[in-house]
């Protein structure tokens, strides 16, 4: 067996990462290319292996990028549920009040793009009653905003007769990505947990929940809310939101955890239009994508130290002492938020997947990659709905493990959601976050792990098999 690399990847870009490594492993040198045949698995059974073999899991990491549909990235990726084509040509289309005319799905090259608004007035116009169409008018209507000096507003610049929202990518742009769903696992019906951008869609990431509050310190103040603009203001060192977030009960289970943040700048609006003024962004600094600061529990518990810059990140897996869960996230460079490159949003996250692969933590991990919203750009699924916050529209998710099945597209309803149940399984006996058992209530209408609907991550996993050796990829392929 080959000693796994000791170099340090670059910290550069946007993204949350679950990824869960255990041990040492032969390494293979892999390049990006076209998918092959998916597997033909039911995507529905979950194997009685891994009712057993989920505690081979001693480490996840969750990757969150920004600001894509699962159409937008995967929508031609053979087997999974793609944007509707006849013949090659796509069926369905989005109506341009600009041309009068309906703008259908096209293949876009290029590597940087404007998206569209996404709060949650845009995402019910896209979703148009389940019609899956108001992306376009959506787009045009944000070009309506102004444009100001250092200001990130691709609706100043947006071709209003041909907005990019309708644009699909394959491995020609993504190799990367389609590298990954080929040899690993692909969730085709992965939804945004909320109806919104992304701050609630964070809360939600680690909490289960997005709420509007009326105290700091009191849960009982708060309602469901994936509208943050009337958040009690924040003031600096002091908490924001008093609900209960996971790191609750992996501080009373002893379980380790981190919250890795780049450091850079990121687009902090108050809500999720378009434009916005950059801010800065590391771990010290509270923000719509580091919202773990700002949480009551994390300050009671003494825990704010636990988010860390993401060279710490780099340096645990280099050492083969990861925490058993944790989260990366990105800086706006890195983070494929229009209009930062997907390239380099891509190499990001290549390095970060590397770093894991090449640790002695490799064997025990399993590394959850999605993006925290849609960004405006077209899908043609109807998100299910679960209660009034969600699901949001539907977005890529990627399984990567010594342990997930080869080729495999999951077909299951999953959100972020299912990354809590999958953490709560492994590490805390299945105890949930839920404010009748878990010490400390608050009114949250439901347990979001026990939806009913919500599939089990479980079934991406064959733990019976041998452990798959690293696929170490190009970051520039």
């Amino acid at each position: 067996m080959t000693q796994p690399s000791r170099a340090l990847y670059l910290t550069a870009v946007g993204a949350l990462t679950l990824i869960l490594v255990t041990g040492c492993s032969s390494e293979v040198s892999a390049s990006s290319t076209s998918p092959g045949p998916p597997a033909t698995e039911p995507p529905s059974t979950v194997p009685a292996s891994s009712l057993h073999g989920i505690h081979k899991i001693r480490h996840v990491i969750v990757i969150v990028q920004e600001n894509r549909s699962f159409d937008s990235y995967f929508g031609t990726y053979p087997g999974a549920d793609g944007i509707p084509m006849k013949h090659g040509v796509p069926t369905t289309c989005s109506w341009n009040p600009i041309t009068h005319r309906c703008q259908k799905p096209y293949y876009d090259t290029q590597i940087t793009n404007n998206g569209g608004p996404h709060d949650v007035a845009n995402s019910r116009a896209d979703i148009n009653g389940g019609r899956m169409n108001g992306f376009v008018g959506q787009a045009v209507d944000a070009h309506k905003g102004t444009c100001g000096k250092d200001v990130l507003d691709p609706s100043c610049t947006i071709e209003v007769r041909h907005p990019d929202v309708m644009g699909y990518h394959d491995y020609h742009q993504i190799p990367n990505y389609w590298s990954y769903a080929r040899h690993y696992v692909l969730q085709d019906h992965f939804f945004a947990a909320e109806d919104g951008w992304s701050l609630p869609n964070h809360e939600e990431m680690v909490s289960g929940w997005s709420a509007l509050c009326t105290s700091t310190t009191d849960p009982m103040s708060c309602r469901p809310s994936a509208d943050q603009t009337g958040q009690v203001h924040y003031q600096p060192g002091q908490p924001a939101y008093p609900w209960t977030d996971l790191t609750w009960l992996l501080y009373h289970h002893d379980v380790s955890w981190a919250y890795y943040i780049s450091a850079g700048t990121q687009p902090d609006c108050n809500f999720g239009i378009m434009g916005c003024h950059f801010r800065p962004q590391n771990a010290e600094t509270p923000s719509i994508w580091n919202p773990l600061p700002r949480f009551t529990d994390v300050q009671q518990t003494h825990q704010v130290d636990h988010v860390q810059d993401t060279s710490f990140f780099f340096k645990a897996a280099r050492t083969g002492r990861l925490p058993a869960v944790s989260w990366v996230i990105p800086n706006y460079a890195q983070s494929e938020h229009p209009p930062a490159s997907i390239r380099r949003g891509q190499a990001w996250v290549t390095s970060v997947i590397n770093a894991v692969m090449r640790s002695k933590d490799w064997r025990s991990s399993a590394i959850f990659l999605t993006w925290d919203d849609w960004g405006g750009f077209y899908d043609h699924v109807k998100p299910p709905t679960v209660d009034s916050l969600g699901y949001g529209l539907r977005v890529p998710g990627l399984v990567i493990s010594p342990y997930a099945r080869h080729g495999f597209i999951d077909h299951q309803v999953l959100s972020p959601d299912a990354y809590l149940k999958f953490i709560e399984d492994d590490f805390l006996g299945s105890q949930r976050i839920d404010p009748k058992t878990d010490g400390r209530p608050d009114p949250r209408p439901s347990v979001r792990e026990n939806q009913p609907i919500l599939g089990a991550i479980r079934a991406d996993f064959n733990f019976h098999q041998h452990p798959r050796p690293p696929m170490v990829l190009n970051l520039h392929p």
